[in-house]
């Protein structure tokens, strides 16, 4: 039998992954099964958005390869969102690169920085995605602990305190998710001036800062980030565009030509329609994003409701597609009490330990299911 490389020693199968299939094993069996575990928008896109994809078609040049840093249009598009909604200026020549999703750039980034051996500063809890790609490059983890006493902030005093000796990159994510905490232009700062002290890349990642979030924060607010940072961003959450993958990374010239060396050689450019689709959305104004959020937070008041019925305790000043909500005292295991609710009530929610230690005696409900969905999921219980 072939043995499969060493680093797959090292990372598990991505927990969704193998919990779906569980579920999908379960509805085959015939039970009606509620997903509020994953954050995959249920909504479309807009209508405009979906014309400018179709129209797109019959373009001479729609079925060929596209370039490797995707359409000047696009691009041109990213840069506008940016000044438009966080006035940060980015060229788009060069401080820009569109991605196949934030979820490769993660990847991308790590493969393009990180050397075998190199340390990497992950949130506890946080993104799984973040630990897994540092493993898959060689790279060893190192943890940092936010907790909810501090707004689920890093703790600035405590990184100072942490051996730092051979960490290379910097893992932060606000809007943050899972907890939904929205960060500040303050914290931005602060985060900055450790990674400029410290010789780190700091990396924030951005995709939930239009989703029931009043105040939008870029990295780049701060004073000096563009020296040390680089940022991720996504049309996944903010414009019901998940499956088309549709992503960017942006900074300095230097960082993003690492990124796209990186790049060059994984994939062969972004269907053309997909981006055609993509700039449309980046247009949009500013009714797109109350309808948008005008839905989720009727579906939130629905999702409080019913983490009320389950003792639960949470912060309704939050951001994002999820609810981070504190189990009752006395259960000491997420997973097995989700589980619990999966095989009793047929409703699936993620236990918070998906995305760390620090997720113990947590849970998160998605918003991605339609009112009466959620109406259901209450009366179940």
């Amino acid at each position: 039998m072939i043995a499969p490389a060493k680093r797959l020693d090292e990372v598990k199968e991505y927990y969704f992954s193998g919990k779906l299939r569980e579920i999908r094993q379960m509805v085959a069996d015939g039970k009606k099964v509620i997903n509020m575990g994953i954050g995959s928008p249920d909504l479309p896109p807009s209508r405009e958005v979906l014309d400018a994809i179709s129209n797109s078609f019959a373009d001479t040049k729609a079925h060929e390869y596209q370039s490797y840093q995707g359409l000047p249009e696009l691009r041109d598009a990213i840069a506008g969102f940016y000044q438009r909604h966080f006035g940060v200026g980015l060229n788009p020549a060069n401080e820009i690169l569109p991605l196949m999703g934030s979820k490769e750039g993660i990847m991308h980034i790590s493969m393009a920085f990180l050397n075998e051996g190199n340390k990497v500063l992950i949130p506890n809890p946080g993104y799984p995605t973040y630990t897994s790609a540092t493993k898959l490059v060689g790279a060893e983890p190192v943890f940092y602990n936010l907790a909810e006493a501090n707004n689920w902030e890093p703790d600035f005093t405590a990184l100072e305190r942490q051996d730092l000796t051979g960490v290379k990159i910097m893992w932060v994510n606000y809007p943050h998710m899972p907890t939904g905490a929205k960060g500040s232009k303050a914290m931005f700062q602060k985060l900055v001036d450790f990674a400029k002290k410290h010789n780190i890349l700091l990396v924030n990642d951005n995709p939930y800062s239009f989703v029931l979030n009043d105040a939008q924060f870029s990295i780049f607010q701060a004073e000096g980030a563009k020296d040390v940072a680089l940022e991720l961003n996504s049309l996944s959450k903010t414009f019901n565009m998940a499956g088309w993958r549709v992503g960017m990374v942006s900074g300095n010239a230097t960082l993003i030509d690492a990124v796209l060396k990186v790049k060059s050689n994984m994939d062969s450019g972004m269907f053309y329609g997909i981006q055609k689709g993509a700039i449309v959305a980046l247009n949009s104004g500013a009714e797109w994003f109350q309808k948008l959020n005008y839905t989720y937070s009727n579906r939130r008041e629905l999702i409080f409701t019913l983490a009320d019925n389950l003792g639960c305790t949470y912060n309704r000043d939050t951001a994002g597609l999820f609810v981070w909500a504190k189990l009752p005292a006395g259960i000491d295991n997420a997973e097995a009490y989700v589980d619990s609710i999966l095989y009793d009530k047929h409703i699936f929610l993620t236990p918070g330990t998906v995305f760390g230690s620090a997720g113990e005696g947590y849970v998160r409900f998605s918003l991605c299911a339609p009112e009466e969905v959620i109406t259901e999921a209450i009366a179940r219980f």
